[in-house]
Order: C-alpha cells, then structure tokens, then sequence
C-alpha cells in the first residue's frame, strides 16, 4: 500500500489551529485499490515538510494506513485523515479505500469533503467503479481533478491515459479534461524503459526538474519547447471554453496572446465551480529525495485551484423534528452544526469522533446536543441527548495532536463521545439542529455469527454494539423466526474485518455459520388428525383426546383455530389449551422445524376425564393432533421471494438476465437508467441471492448495484423442499 511513514520529532505536540475558513481546503483522494492513493498522500507529507524522511525510517509507522488490519491486509479499509500545510493553507487530506466493500468509508470522505483527486494509474487505467464516483461528484458539482500515477511502470504512458480520461470523464466535453503538465522523460535504460525526471508545465513553459531530489525550475531546450505547443493551445482552449469573459474566445482566434494571469486566473475559476478538470502526474519521491515528481504542482493546484469551505453549500440542516432552518454559512461565528463522519475506538482513549464543522465553532470540553441520523433499521439508535465534548485533536498517523478549536469548514477528532455515532448531528444545546443525512449504501451480505465458546457470549452483544456504531454501512438482525444473530455487509473483505475487529478490538471470538432464510411450512391438502394423551403411572393421571381437521388457506392468513365442538365432548375450558398445544406446534413446524402457516385448524371433537384431564394434558394433545395431521397430508414448504432491481451498464444486461433465470428468478420488467444503465426488475427466492451481492460484482465487473424487498412467500421446488426436509431431519 505505498511508502511507510512516520511522524516526524514533535508531531504530537499541538497542532496549529485554523482561523478561518479561508485558511482550510478539505480534499478527498478517490480511485481503485492499488491506484497509489495512500502513496501520493505520504509524498505530499513529505513534501509539505509535514514529515521528515529521518523520522520515516526511524519508526517505520504510516500516516494514513496505519491499522493493524491494513497493515496485514495490504490495503486500505478505513477513511483516514492527514493534515499537511502548504502556503499557510491547512489542507487535510482524506484517503479513502478503493475497494467497493468499503465505500461506505468512501462515501463519508466525499461528505467531509470540499473537492476530489481522483487518483488513476498509468499502469491499470479507469475501472467502472470509478467512473461511478465521478458521476456522482458531478451531480453534486463538487470540483474535481485528475492525477496520473505509476509512471514509472514499464507500460505507463501518460499520453494514452490523458486520452482514456478524457474519454471516461470528459462526456460531451473532454477538453474539460485536460493537462496542466507533461512528463519529462530521461534517458532509455538498458531495458528499454525511460524515466520521468520531471514535468513540463504547459501554461508556465518552464521545466520542473526533479532528478537532483527536489525540484529545480529551468527554460525548455529547443527540443523540449517543441513538445508543449500542440497541449499547451489545445489547454488554452479549453481554460478560454470556460472563461466568464466571453470576448476571450474571439481574441485569442484572432491572433491575440492570452495573458498567462488571465489563463491562471480562468482556471482557478473553472475548477472551482467544477467546470473544468486538470489532469497531473505524479511518482513517488525516490531514496534520499525530498519531493516527490509533481507534489508540489498538486500542492499548489490544492491550495490556489481548489474552493475553500465557504465557497461549498452546506448541506440542509433543520430542526431535529425535521422543521425546516433557513441554510447556514460557513461562518466560525455562526451557530454550530457539525457532523460525525467517521467513529472509530482507539484502546487507550476510548471512541474517537471524526468530526466536520459546517458551521459556527467547536470547543473542547463544551456540552453539545446530539441529533440522530436516522438509521434505527440498521440497528443504530436515534439520538435526541445532550454530550459533553472531550478533547479536540487532528490525526498524524497513530498520534493525536491537540486543537484549541475546530472552526467552521475544519476537521477534528473528539474524544469520548459515548452516543454520538457516524452520521449524527452536534449543535448548540440552545439550539438543537439536524444536519440532512448522506446516502449510504444498503448492506446486501449477510452472515450469522455465534459465540466461539461461553466466554464470548457475554461479551457478544456489546462487541456487536460497537461495531455497527462505527459503520453505518453494517446492519445488525436478531432474526426472530431463524434465531440467528445477522451482520449484514457490503462484501466478502467487510465481513473479514468485520470479524476481525471483534476479535482485535473487541475480544470477541465468533464463528460464521450458514445463514438461514426463514421458510415456512404450509398445508397442500385438507386432512384430519386425532390427538391422543393419555398416561396413568400412579397417582394424578393425564387424559386428553382431541380431534381436528387442518384446510389450506389463502397466503398471508396466518393459523386460523375454529371451535366447532358439540355436547361438551371437550370442556369449553380446555378448548383454549388445545388451541395453545396447536398453535405451539406450528411454531416448531411440522415437516422441517419451520413454523406453520395459512392454515385453519377446527376443533372438532375429543373427550375428557373429570379427574385426570387438565390444561397441560389438552395442550400436548392439540400438538399431537396437529402432527398426525401433518403425517397424513402433503406438507409444502414455502420460501421468501424478494423483489429486486438490477441496474447495470447495458452492456451487461444479457448476462445478468441469464443469471437471474438460472437463480430462478422472474424478469418482471427493464427501464433505462442514468448514464447508458438500464435496471432490470425481477421476482427471485432469497434463498438464491444470499451471496447476490458478491457475484452481481464479479459479473458486472464491480459496477452492478441491487436493491431487495420482501414481497410473499411461495411454494418451493419438491426437489429442494424435499432436500431440505432431509436434512432437518438428518439433524434430529
């Protein structure tokens, strides 16, 4: 996952507070995993002088992957933060992962965000998932550009990728993407590849070279000035495209020279309303170098191209009863709204809050109100509480570092909030807000854990409660009707870490078991039954017969019970005890252990004793009754069907029409979505999506998306019910 690093000699020491809004520029890295986004953040540390390269080797820590899972795993599974300053700008830096299990931590980098990097690799090229990301930043015009990494593999080429962004993000206009900067190559090497030893900047036509391990500024030779003029007028172009000057066009086609202020000055504009997207490279800084290829161009684009908060609306706030508040400014004097965006335990301090203050200022050891976020069918509570805020501090790798204050536009973490969770809302106590809730996606893996031995049943719950509390994008199920214990995930390498945060964090062992769908039982067929208990072993005896016919009925009619005794055969005060007995055995179910459904069941005769008949006696024979029934007619069993809508680019709707039917499922219908997608509707058993989620990625190539809900439960195959029934009851 790139370079380690570390903090450099007083890192923990306090940070410097930002003053103001226009001080601050929050920025996002998105792309895929391996794409070299943690690497670019550690190069622009170390370009920052935010961290010394003696202090990297001393610890060997990392700024941004610094969990122990990451460290295993090799990758990013967590939205970390890394302030650096350039210019007497504070930038943070938000690193996400670029797997899609974790996009949740994706999705709340982009919340905390003023503007993206999109990190692309020479080497691999734009995936689908991607593309996604930059639709979705695009809906919301948040600004956007472009960095070209990998330079130094041996296929890299720059010139190729620039083409194949333009193609994937420029849609109707793909001069909007376009370099501020060309590769500078060295000399061939023996094994034929050549070296990026700098950049060429098109606007400045000025060489930055970095092969002396920090960058040295020169004129072009002739040879490298012949290299700039088809880019840098193609650039010009498309810097004047979107100029608010609209003479600017007219005179530059009629000869005239742009100003390169001007230019400077049109694109800073252009990005930052999002308009337009430069395109730079970047490689990492080699041995002993102080800079990095192009950290320094990002620096500056960064600090001078991108908006400050109070340039970017703040998300609709009301009041926690949801009445609408005129729209807040990023204004430090205004009254608080902050949002938690991330929550995450730390073993020494407790739970940590990644904080994003929209508006007014936060303080330590101030009592805030806590307003919930709306997720109370995932297993997160609502919150309505007042908290009393710990200590503020800013990230730099494992260390905390103390914050006076947090103003409006900043990001801070707060120390020992124990209600507040990832999407909640702190304001004023006086004034209570709530901050609308960004989209998170739905979690469509599921899998039942239990206690790996009696010890970590008592700490199960708890664990569990924690674990949810930092992920919005994980729901917890106590499913009554199978007992199980559910983590619902987003994947495969979620559930992993899942897990493995229990057991690290949490001390929980747990074991994955198969999850079970909730079936149901039902009878095909009319048929009778005649319940006999009857025991006489000294002392008080038992007597009960009952005798009662079962019917079929209509889906969702539940059990119905019917009295249709005549002649007190059955006393009218054990008539409610068969039904008990009855409607128990239902619930254990009579074929399979599933519980009994869309059933009447009539009463129809029996017989009592004065002496031995009692309400347990009754009970036992409506449950037997009820079986021998069951043993005398054809028992179904009845699976849940889901509804679900599949959307995937068109170029995959053949394939996943195909799967669907191979999973028994009905296509109901197709309609056209956004961006050359179309959503396929279909009925299908739930027992054969409950991996759905990891294979519509694998054959949609990681860009299908699905949404379920529960629509009926229908008959099953007898092939599969039969199988089933088998098993249960191999098992006993």
């Amino acid at each position: 996952m790139g370079d380690k690093a570390s903090t450099h000699p007083g890192a923990a020491g306090r940070a410097p507070a930002a003053d103001r809004p226009g001080s601050l520029r929050n920025v996002v890295l998105v792309g895929r995993g391996g794409a070299g986004k943690t690497t670019l953040v550690e190069a622009l540390a170390q370009a920052s002088g935010a961290v010394s390269r003696a202090g990297r080797v001393e610890e060997g820590g990392c700024l941004s992957d610094y969990d122990e899972i990451e460290h295993r795993q090799q990758r990013s599974v967590q939205l970390s933060l890394v302030p650096v300053e350039w210019g007497g700008v504070r930038v943070n830096l938000l690193d996400t992962p670029g797997y899609a299990d974790f996009v949740g931590e994706l999705r709340a980098g982009l919340r905390a965000a003023d503007a993206a990097l999109f990190v692309v690799s020479a080497a691999d090229g734009v995936d689908g998932a991607t593309r996604l990301v930059w639709e979705e930043c695009a809906a919301v015009g948040m600004p956007r550009a472009l960095v070209v990494t990998h330079l130094e593999a041996a296929r890299a080429d720059f010139d190729e990728m620039t083409a194949r962004c333009r193609t994937a993000f420029g849609g109707d206009d793909p001069d909007a993407v376009l370099p501020l900067y060309l590769p500078l190559y060295g000399r061939e090497g023996a094994d034929g590849h050549r070296p990026v030893d700098g950049l060429i900047g098109l606007l400045s036509r000025r060489v930055y070279d970095y092969t002396g391990g920090a960058r040295r500024e020169r004129a072009p030779d002739p040879g490298e000035s012949a290299l700039i003029e088809e880019a840098r007028n193609r650039l010009i172009e498309g810097i004047i495209a979107e100029s608010e000057d609209e003479t600017l066009m007219d005179r530059y086609l009629g000869g005239e020279e742009c100003d390169t202020a001007t230019l400077v000055a049109d694109l800073k504009k252009a990005v930052a309303r999002g308009a337009f997207h430069p395109v730079l490279a970047a490689a990492p800084a080699a041995a002993g170098a102080r800079q990095g290829l192009g950290t320094l161009e990002l620096l500056e684009l960064v600090t001078r191209g991108f908006p400050t908060p109070e340039e970017r609306a703040i998300p609709t706030v009301t009041t926690p009863e949801g009445a609408p508040r005129p729209p807040l400014a990023c204004d430090p004097d205004g009254p608080l709204a902050a949002e938690v965006v991330k929550t995450s335990s730390d073993p020494y301090v407790g739970r940590i809050s990644l904080v994003r203050v929209f508006s007014g200022t936060l303080r330590p050891d101030e009592t805030v109100h806590v307003s919930g976020h709306g997720l109370a069918d995932r297993g997160h509570e609502d919150h309505d509480v007042d908290e009393r805020v710990g200590a503020l501090s800013t990230p730099f790798g494992r260390r905390q570092r103390p914050l006076a204050r947090a103003v409006a536009g900043d990001l801070a973490c707060v120390a020992k909030l124990a209600r507040a969770e990832t999407g909640d809302t702190l304001s004023a106590k006086a004034d209570p807000l709530l901050v609308e809730p960004w989209t998170m996606p739905e979690p469509l893996l599921p899998v039942a854990v239990e206690a790996h031995g009696k010890a970590d049943e008592d700490r199960l719950s708890q664990g569990l409660a924690r674990l949810v509390a930092e992920d919005p994008t994980m729901r917890l199920e106590q499913n009554p009707h199978t007992h199980q214990v559910v983590l619902w995930c987003l994947g495969e390498a979620h559930v992993n870490v899942a897990l493995e945060r229990l057991r690290g964090r949490y001390g929980v062992r747990v074991d994955a078991v198969p999850h079970r769908v909730a079936l149901r039982e039902t009878f095909a067929e009319r048929a009778a039954g005649r319940g006999r208990h009857v025991k006489q072993s000294g002392g008080h005896g038992q007597f009960a017969i009952c005798e009662i016919e079962v019917e079929p009925l209509p889906g969702g009619s539940g059990v119905e019970f019917v009295d249709k005794v005549v002649g007190g055969s059955v006393p009218r005060q054990f008539v409610p005890s068969v039904e008990k007995g009855v409607r128990a055995q239902a619930a254990r179910g009579v074929a399979a252990g599933y519980p009994l459904e869309d059933v009447r069941v009539t009463l129809l005769d029996g017989k009592a004793h004065s002496v031995d008949s009692s309400d347990a006696a009754f009970q036992t024979a409506g449950a037997l009754a009820l079986r021998e029934c069951a043993a005398r007619a054809r028992v179904r069993l009845l699976e849940p069907v889901a509804e679900i809508g599949v959307t995937v680019a068109d170029a995959y709707v053949g394939h996943v029409m195909s799967d669907l039917s191979g999973r028994r499922g009905r296509v109901v219908g197709t309609e056209q979505a956004a961006g050359g997608s179309t959503r396929v509707r279909a009925e299908i058993p739930e027992i054969e999506i409950s991996r759905y989620a990891v294979e519509l990625r694998s054959l949609s190539h990681g860009i299908g998306r699905f949404s379920r809900a529960y629509a009926r439960h229908e008959p099953m195959p007898e092939r599969l019910a039969e199988r089933i029934r088998a098993e249960a009851g191999a098992k006993g």
